[in-house]
């Protein structure tokens, strides 16, 4: 009986006292991690945070177990340490989202316990702005006025916060500038602007680079070469009667469902007044099939199923280009906002 209360009254203290270091971390140990990080870096003294003495961790095989996926850290050994096992990339993990996180148990023998782990893995600048192609051809009629706006496809990069936070710049020329236009949405349009007349019988092309730089420490840098051909002809180009289209959409709006439609007109005659609809640009890049364009009515309509938990917010950008020599085109933007509907049960761990 002494013996048993005394194993009673030690078995106490040690609820205490990892009770205690429970309380500090909210009831889970958490940890963060850079990505990339070497294997064999130290994460976090799990034993010691765990009250765990010395040599205890082995004898009571401290070990993890992952939830769902291979993980990438282990304890290493008889020291109860948190250490990286094996290459962790936060995009390959997590994507966009922000925080990404591993979540783990961790075990306890002689007696049984369970405990809850995450692992935080921060991003690092480890990838570069990307264009959609390398080179982009534009043809602008010598006619164009300046201020006349081209709509350009930005660089998209994969990691987050100010490692994703792009800039961008435009090689030397007098004729042409850039100009950025940040929505209240958080959503970037780029536009190439003509700055001074074109002559096409000087320069009949003009070749300029455009690039992108993100907000790392170095910054890392992506380009897209930009060949503009100066083309004579048709002095109208469609214009559409709205220059941003709002629209909402829930999401589980079912494909063919009619997103919207734009209308365009064109004061020219005969074949320069005969134009068509297609969608030039989208943000998100990857999200370009979603939505189609009937060339003729202009009507915009859903080609693939929607995810508001995926993407919230879809920027198109429409283009009506006529059939004159040589063809001109408008502009205009479609924004679709995606509603939420009740479409996930919740997740219990």
């Amino acid at each position: 009986m002494v013996g048993g209360g005394a194993a009673r009254r030690s078995w106490g203290a040690a609820v205490l006292v990892l009770q205690a270091a429970w309380a500090l971390v909210g009831g889970q140990v958490r940890y963060s991690v850079p990505e990339e990080a070497e294997a064999g870096t130290v994460v976090g003294r799990l034993a010691q945070d765990l009250g765990l003495e010395a040599g205890e961790a082995e004898a009571r095989r401290l070990r993890l177990v992952s939830r769902g996926r291979r993980a990438s850290v282990e304890v290493s050994g008889a020291s109860g340490a948190l250490v990286v096992s094996s290459r962790l990339d936060r995009e390959e993990l997590c994507g966009k989202s922000a925080p990404c996180a591993l979540r783990l148990e961790v075990l306890l023998d002689r007696p049984l316990r369970v405990f809850h782990v995450e692992v935080e893995v921060t991003d690092i600048n480890d990838n570069a702005p990307r264009f959609p192609a390398a080179s982009k051809n534009i043809s602008i009629a010598e006619l164009s006025l300046p201020g006349s706006r081209f709509p350009l496809e930005g660089a998209s990069d994969a990691d987050i916060g100010s490692n994703a936070q792009l800039s961008y710049t435009l090689s030397p020329s007098e004729h042409f500038t850039l100009d950025v236009q940040r929505s209240e949405d958080h959503l970037e349009s780029l536009f190439l602007v003509l700055t001074n007349p074109l002559d096409r019988e000087s320069l009949s092309e003009h070749r300029l680079v455009v690039t992108a730089s993100d907000g790392g420490r170095p910054a890392l840098t992506g380009t897209v070469q930009l060949v503009i051909s100066v083309l004579d002809a048709n002095d109208n180009a469609p214009q559409f009667n709205q220059s941003v289209y709002k629209v909402q959409l829930p999401e589980d709006a079912a494909e063919g469902t009619l997103v919207a439609r734009v209308a365009a007109t064109d004061p020219d005659e005969g074949l320069n007044q005969e134009f068509s609809y297609s969608i030039v640009g989208s943000v998100p890049v990857s999200e370009r099939d979603v939505f189609s364009i009937d060339p003729r009515m202009g009507e915009i309509r859903l080609q693939e199923l929607l995810d508001y938990e995926v993407v919230r917010l879809h920027e198109l950008q429409i283009e009506a280009g006529d059939k004159g020599t040589p063809p001109l085109s408008g502009h205009c933007k479609v924004v679709v906002e995606v509603l939420d509907v009740n479409d996930n049960a919740p997740e219990v761990w």
